[in-house]
């Protein structure tokens, strides 16, 4: 039986447990919940604290986890990751008051705090950067008012709160995270098991990505509907009882389907339609 760990709270939680429902997996009914068993799918879920997740993979006493790429970086757990998801992105950057750093080279000498100290001093040793870290549980806003360091580094989104805070951010960003599938490095990459729930993760983020578009269209016409319709490899196209008309389907990313559908329509394609892909293999 595949032993999945999954965050149990926070940003990452929800879309998770999502995510597996739409991949055909059991998941929880109750937040109090720390672990269920799917026996269909020979699956056991684990709920833990997402910045443990990459620690109790690494073990060897789970298979694979759902966790941020920021929390398995500061964990330097002997993780890897094998699937970006495609939530729950952020963005870490440094902030200091104005005009008083503009770049990573700014920092030798002084001190920086954050909640992810094994990010922020991996990231310094690596550009050959001396300088000193304090960990901080949250809030680090408040660090440079309060004496504690002259440099944060922190997830930005908007930037408001460090514009709130007298902040700006400054440099080039330290990483980019999101939510990632991670198993222990060196494990069996061709585990069937495991290759079977990637799959099933990979099917949810195309059909999440893609709606199917049929519509109908003169033959002459054909070979202009296909370059706006190729598809994934090439679009199915069936004669219709009306002699000089064909039925076109292929799939077409959603983000675009509105203006596939405008040069559809333009070239003379009537009966154009989509329709939500929910599962696939490709």
């Amino acid at each position: 039986m595949l032993r999945i760990a999954v965050p149990n709270k926070g940003s990452l939680s929800g879309p998770a447990a999502e995510m597996l429902h739409e991949a055909g997996y059991q998941q929880r009914r109750e937040s109090k919940e720390l672990r269920i068993v799917d026996p269909e799918n020979e699956v056991e879920f684990f709920y833990l604290r997402p910045r443990d997740i990459a620690i109790y993979v690494s073990s060897g006493r789970l298979d694979i986890g759902i966790t941020g790429r920021d929390l398995l970086i500061d964990s330097g757990a002997e993780a890897e990751e094998i699937l970006p998801l495609g939530f729950a992105r952020s963005t870490f950057r440094f902030a200091a008051k104005p005009g008083t750093a503009h770049g990573i080279e700014d920092l030798k000498g002084r001190t920086v705090a954050t909640s992810y100290e094994g990010i922020v001093a991996k990231h310094l040793a690596d550009s050959g950067i001396d300088a000193s870290v304090v960990h901080l549980d949250g809030a680090v806003e408040t660090a440079i008012e309060l004496g504690v360091a002259e440099v944060i580094a922190d997830v930005v989104e908007t930037g408001t709160s460090l514009r709130n805070a007298g902040l700006e951010v400054f440099g080039e960003p330290i990483m980019k995270s999101e939510a990632i599938v991670v198993r222990r490095t060196g494990a069996d990459a061709e585990e069937p098991k495991v290759q079977q729930f990637l799959r099933r993760l990979q099917g949810v983020l195309v059909a999440r990505t893609y709606v199917m578009m049929d519509y109908d269209c003169r033959v002459e016409q054909l070979e202009k509907a296909v370059a706006l319709t190729p598809g994934l490899e090439s679009p199915t196209v069936s004669p219709l009882h009306n002699e000089g008309w064909v039925a076109v389907r292929a799939m077409v990313p959603a983000k675009e389907a509105q203006r596939i559908m405008d040069d559809l329509y333009g070239i003379g394609a009537r009966a154009i339609l989509t329709t939500a892909i929910h599962a696939c293999r490709l």
